[in-house]
């Protein structure tokens, strides 16, 4: 018989904000492996699922690590096949706060059936689960984000693990290790024409508006009154020749800039090109509201 609920209680809603905020904890905690009660949920997990306790139990330092350790034991799996049979522990924090939360404080009985994966992500990082093996992961040592709760580190990796495999962002975006680790290397010409537009941004905050302009003594076209309609710029790029570039504030407040083609005469007309329209159709007042 299925579950169906209409309303919360205002005892229960009152609840909701203790289980966001444990399972916050949870999802950010860098404690490392609880190798038995990991092991326990585990096992709940397989007998909730109608499997046979697996026998055998490992530990890896992170998820590359983990991939290491299985293809020395299995050399026909491929790290795809590796890491799509995760299972993302303390970092599936964001829905298991859900069931948990239904199962607990409403009391619903279908709920009970992720009792094992519910416990796995309080003790546990990611693992890796087949019929009688199970690789159990550690949480990063270090866990950085910026004011918005964003990976984020300006000196350093955003996520470090315990056996130095690392994430480097930048306010939420992943990027080059070398990007942070060694500054000198990024170049405007590798800023302004990186293929990926966060990743681009990204390079430009690193590198700064005044220093990208400044190395490239770029040539204002034209300026629009309205910053997110932005500054048409043309730079002579070493290797690649004139290019032009809209410099725009976006609705979050960041500054980047987006190549458009060399034909463009004004910032409107730039910014209209990369919406796919033509200048006409950008200037309708229904296109920007």
């Amino acid at each position: 018989m299925s579950e169906k609920i209409m309303s919360l209680t205002a005892e229960q809603e009152s609840l909701m904000s203790k289980y966001r905020d444990d399972w916050i904890k949870i999802g950010f905690s860098t404690e490392p492996l609880n190798f038995e009660k990991a092991k326990e949920a585990i096992c709940l997990a397989y007998e909730l699922a109608d499997l046979a306790h697996p026998t055998q139990f490992y530990v890896a330092d992170s998820p590359m690590s983990a991939i290491s350790l299985i293809q020395k034991m299995h050399p026909t799996l491929s790290a795809s096949e590796i890491f799509n049979s995760s299972i993302y522990g303390s970092q599936d924090a964001s829905w298991l706060s859900f069931y948990e939360y239904f199962r607990d404080v409403v009391g619903l009985e279908s709920c009970k059936k992720l009792n094992g994966i519910i416990e796995l992500a309080k003790h546990c990082g990611w693992a890796n689960v087949y019929e009688d093996m199970v690789v159990l992961q550690h949480r990063p040592s270090h866990i950085k984000m910026d004011e918005d709760k964003r990976l984020h580190c300006e000196n350093g990796p955003a996520i470090l693990y315990r056996d130095g495999f690392s994430v480097y962002a930048w306010h939420g975006t992943r990027i080059p290790s070398e990007w942070i680790e060694n500054k000198a290397a990024l170049t405007a010409k590798i800023a302004l024409t990186w293929e990926n537009i966060e990743q681009r941004r990204a390079a430009c905050e690193i590198l700064g508006w005044a220093k990208i302009l400044d190395e490239l003594d770029a040539k204002t076209i034209d300026e629009d009154g309205d910053p997110e309609i932005g500054t048409l710029l043309e730079v002579d790029l070493p290797d690649i020749g004139k290019e032009r570039f809209l410099k725009v504030k976006c609705g979050t407040g960041r500054t980047f800039a987006i190549p458009v083609p060399p034909d463009m005469k004004t910032a409107i007309e730039a910014q209209s090109w990369t919406y796919g329209m033509s200048l006409d159709e950008f200037k309708v007042p229904e296109v920007r509201t």
